[in-house]
């Protein structure tokens, strides 16, 4: 078997059939065997090592969710027995530092990994940190083999394994579905979005390709502007380096030369059948290329689609799932607005998701969820459950289908001028409970012209159920845009001026 197999692992349930594959001898026919209770044939299947690089694969039947059962591949007098084998949903975790957060560095750490033990059918697998110029069959090394949780693997250190978005999400969906879940994390701190992207991606938005090795060396040349307003473009050429020995930035400590990620982590793992994605990452990118990622990250997502759905021969649907984390908060008083901007091209800057260039897609706004006193530093936040709360409600709605759920904050749908008056009526798709009146978090660009732009404060002066009315006092000349929340501190915990009945907040928009 391939490394990613072991005892103890989840494979996807049906509709989906499970892919199985591994490596033997060139020209061998490999019969692969689920058995269940008493020993039990449930099926049988049978495959031929193929070249150039010795691998087998077959699909299994969809299975219904449950077992345990025990997975036997033979070749000739050879033969390797996977046991304690349950079906049920496979989640892939996948990111940078937030995401490897472990369950021991979070709010509530301690009854957390008291908890671990009750859930014996989430189980977890992790995948070391690993890179390679050139895309690898098989993972290098395993930090976690399979396993059923306990207090020692969820808590194993900083920023190793297992982590705590993926824990927690991984169990919040038994809770809700009853079902065996399988989570893999593979995920490493301080990389941009480029490490963890396909050369195909990178080119789909223009990027050239890399040419150098990870070294001190290693460049890249980012000169376009794609899709962007001029006023929010970098001046060509830009050039940093790539390599983790020359970081530009202490929160860029991975590595960065495009596509090594991609290729040591994530290109093993294709054969998978996934039933959705969980994504933490982004922080990397408010500082390096950060007007590049409104395409870099559509592009990730739909390249990892594809590339999925054709390793698992059609099995993972083309449409995956795929959940991610909008960035939280770093410096309080900063008057940077990287943050804010990856915060918006998170979202292919339309606002929310999913949207027509990111369909199927979740996400969990949490720039509420500041947490200056963090040990690990005010760029991670502890409270993950919050973060978890709201990626889950995307999972129900989007991955599972649940039509009821509210999962999104309330968003604007139009903005009425009252030039006479000097006020700006802003109507949102849904009731909204004001936390903070009196927050600066609203303004206008007050300008004759487009760029550069004037931001001057606009000050709440009534709140109706779904409306806001803004003042419009300093601006005397047109007004050109309106942002909310545009700062890399936009608000309190928990407490941005804006929320729905469920307590979700208003997500920054431009």
């Amino acid at each position: 078997f391939a490394s990613y197999y072991g005892d103890h692992m989840v494979l996807q349930k049906k509709p989906s059939g499970a892919v199985v594959w591994g490596h033997g001898e060139l020209g061998a026919l490999v019969t692969v065997t689920l058995s269940g209770a008493g020993g039990l044939i449930v099926m049988e299947k049978t495959a031929q090592v193929k070249g150039p690089s010795g691998t087998w694969t077959t699909v299994l039947d969809p299975m219904d969710r449950g077992g345990p059962y025990a997975l036997t591949a033979e070749q000739g007098l050879e033969n390797v027995t996977l046991r304690d084998i349950y079906f049920g949903d496979v989640w892939l975790c996948s990111g940078q530092s937030n995401m490897a957060m472990t369950v021991l560095q979070v709010a509530n750490a301690s009854q957390e990994l008291a908890m671990a033990s009750r859930y014996p059918y989430v189980r977890i697998f992790a995948a070391a940190p690993a890179r390679s110029d050139v895309e690898l069959e098989d993972l290098e090394r395993i930090n976690l083999p399979w396993s059923i949780p306990t207090a020692e693997n969820l808590g194993h250190g900083n920023f190793t394994y297992f982590s705590a978005v993926c824990w927690l999400l991984g169990r919040s969906l038994y809770e809700a579905l009853r079902s065996p879940i399988g989570l893999v994390e593979v995920a490493w701190g301080g990389t941009p979005i480029e490490a963890w992207s396909s050369r195909r991606a990178l080119q789909a938005c223009g990027l050239p390709e890399d040419t150098g090795r990870e070294g001190p060396q290693s460049s890249l040349w980012y000169g376009a502007c794609f899709n962007l307003k001029p006023a929010l473009c970098f001046a060509p050429p830009l050039s940093l380096a790539l390599s983790s020995s020359s970081s530009p930035h202490q929160h860029l400590s991975g590595p960065q030369t495009p596509s090594v990620l991609w290729n040591a982590m994530i290109h093993p793992l294709l054969n998978m059948t996934l039933r959705g994605v969980a994504w933490y990452q982004g922080e990397a990118n408010a500082f390096l290329h950060t007007d590049q990622y409104n395409c870099t990250f559509p592009a990730l997502i739909a390249d990892w689609r594809r590339t999925f759905h054709a390793g698992s021969a059609g099995q993972t649907e083309l449409l995956l799932p795929f959940g991610f984390v909008q960035l939280s908060t770093y410096r309080r008083q900063s008057a940077d607005d990287s943050f804010a901007r990856l915060r918006w091209h998170q979202t292919a800057d339309l606002g929310v998701v999913p949207n027509a260039r990111m369909p199927s897609t979740f996400m969990a706004v949490a720039m509420d969820l500041g947490d200056e006193h963090s040990p690990y530093g005010s760029i991670h936040p502890r409270d993950k459950q919050n973060v978890v709360h709201r990626l889950l409600l995307g999972a129900r709605a989007v991955a599972y289908g649940d039509k009821d759920l509210v999962f999104q904050g309330p968003y604007p749908t139009r903005a009425i001028l009252e030039v006479t008056r000097g006020l700006l009526n802003v109507t949102y798709s849904q009731e909204l409970i004001c936390r903070q009146r009196d927050a600066q978090a609203f303004e206008v660009c007050c300008s004759s012209q487009a760029a550069p732009c004037r931001w001057l404060l606009a000050p709440v002066v009534a709140v109706g159920s779904r409306t806001v009315t803004l003042a419009l006092s300093g601006c005397r000349t047109l007004v050109l845009g309106l942002r909310y929340a545009w700062a890399e501190w936009p608000c309190e915990y928990q407490a941005c001026p804006f929320y729905n009945p469920q307590g979700l907040p208003a997500p920054p928009f431009l």
